[in-house]
């Protein structure tokens, strides 16, 4: 039986860590998933590939973001219910969540397939990728249903305090995925197909596992009369969601920008860049994974009334961002080439090139680390006290500082403007999610205050 966990009492610290490490693991097994696709293909198909499959990165974010954008937005809905008792609510949210995933789901779909041929052309992708990584983007964009339900499903259970069914979903997935990558490519020779087939199968894998995880919790079975359109509640669930997608749509924006800028310089900048963009997911997952755990102990929090809570909260899940961010940039300084040489099999001067390009990205990243979870931090307390609006505001100056940087330092710093664009965004968008959180908490402690008592 998945586990429920309620965060409404006892130690914060540790309701997050134990809540984060799951997710943390799970997190490390998705980039993993990730990595095992530019492992491959690196090795087996050489630097041409490599550029065309990481150089997809932006393109997928952008139409996967926002089916995980609309999930992660619902799902703090049933987190303030669970934690008000209200489980009533919680179904209807449940069954207007799985009403609006599969509209959202097919508008999704028809666009991305639609568009990723033009994309491709306005992003400036080299004609030796660009083949490759339409290829590629095809097959995984087909997923989207599944990567919507294993969203979807999985914020669910998180909010309701279950962390471990989707560590054990992505588990699976990633040994699915080793296991049809390395057959694919290596032993029948598909190319960027087989990396995208292996990738989209092992999704199918991981959304089955949350959806019998799901079966087996009777309080998150939405009822018949759940399922029926509900106005009140899909504009609740949208005014939630809408800004965390759109957040994710700025964000992605921005990136595609930067991805033409990185195209500009050619495939094999584009290819020491990119592959060190895909181990950024690394330095980042310990993040991600506090900052949900923060999201669903604001939220739960908040639904039981009880603020003080909700600050300690931040304050120790900030500490501990930190800690580790400044410890991971640390071995990525001393260790950062060494990793990189794992992915990259071509000619020995290309190499070369293109472990320069990527190590000094990931010494500039690993300087800036600390922005990165603070803004985790910060906008995911946020979220999980039903403030959307200030997190998309963030996506904003993100867009501008990625942007601007991007346009602007490469013509007086050239490749090293590239670099710096990144970690801009997260301080910029940091100051003003620190900002946003103290805002929002005078707010709430005054309306708490002045509320009339029973």
């Amino acid at each position: 039986m998945p586990r429920v966990r309620d965060m409404t009492s006892g130690s914060p610290t540790r309701h997050i860590l134990m809540f984060s490490l799951p997710i943390a693991a799970g997190n490390l097994l998705q980039q993993f998933y990730n990595l095992v696709d530019t492992l491959v293909i690196g090795r087996g198909e050489g630097v041409t590939a490599l550029a065309a499959v990481s150089g997809s990165g932006w393109l997928d974010w952008l139409v996967l973001s926002l089916a995980m954008g609309l999930a992660q937005g619902f799902s703090i809905q049933i987190a303030q219910s669970f934690g008000a008792g209200d489980h009533v609510q919680l179904r209807r949210a449940v069954g207007q969540s799985i009403f609006l995933a599969l509209v959202t789901t097919l508008v999704l779909e028809i666009l991305a397939q639609t568009l990723l041929t033009p994309l491709l052309h306005l992003l400036d992708f080299p004609e030796n990728t660009r083949p490759l990584t339409e290829t590629y983007l095809r097959i995984v964009f087909s997923g989207l249903p599944l990567i919507m339900g294993y969203n979807l499903l999985a914020g669910f259970l998180q909010s309701v305090g279950d962390s471990r069914t989707p560590l054990l979903a992505l588990t699976l997935a990633t040994v699915a995925n080793i296991i049809l990558d390395t057959t694919l490519v290596l032993f029948l020779h598909m190319g960027v197909s087989g990396a995208a087939i292996a990738t989209t199968s092992s999704q199918g894998i991981s959304f089955l596992i949350c959806l019998l995880a799901v079966r087996r919790l009777p309080l998150l079975h939405a009822e018949r009369k759940d399922l029926k359109p509900d106005p009140a509640m899909i504009r609740r669930l949208m005014r939630l969601g809408t800004p965390v997608a759109t957040q994710n749509l700025i964000i992605s924006l921005g990136g595609l920008v930067l991805q033409r800028v990185v195209n500009g310089f050619g495939f094999i900048f584009m290819a020491g860049y990119n592959a060190a963009s895909r181990l950024q997911g690394m330095l980042e997952l310990f993040g991600t994974a506090i900052g949900q755990g923060m999201a669903t102990f604001a939220g739960q929090n908040l639904g039981a009334g009880k603020l003080d809570r909700v600050r300690e909260g931040l304050k120790k899940s900030a500490w501990i961002s930190v800690s580790i961010s400044l410890l991971l940039g640390l071995l990525v300084i001393l260790f950062g080439r060494q990793i990189l040489a794992l992915f990259v099999e071509d000619d020995p001067e290309i190499v070369d090139q293109v472990l320069a390009h990527g190590y000094r990205l990931l010494v500039v990243l690993a300087s800036g680390l600390w922005g990165l979870y603070l803004l985790f931090v910060h906008r995911s307390a946020l979220q999980g006290m039903g403030d959307t609006f200030i997190p998309m505001l963030s996506g904003g100056v993100e867009l501008v500082c990625r942007i601007g940087c991007a346009l602007i330092l490469p013509a007086l710093i050239g490749e090293w403007g590239v670099y710096i664009s990144e970690i801009s965004a997260w301080i910029g968008a940091a100051v003003l999610l620190i900002w946003g959180y103290h805002h929002r908490m005078r707010l709430l402690t005054a309306r708490q205050k002045n509320a009339p008592t029973a």
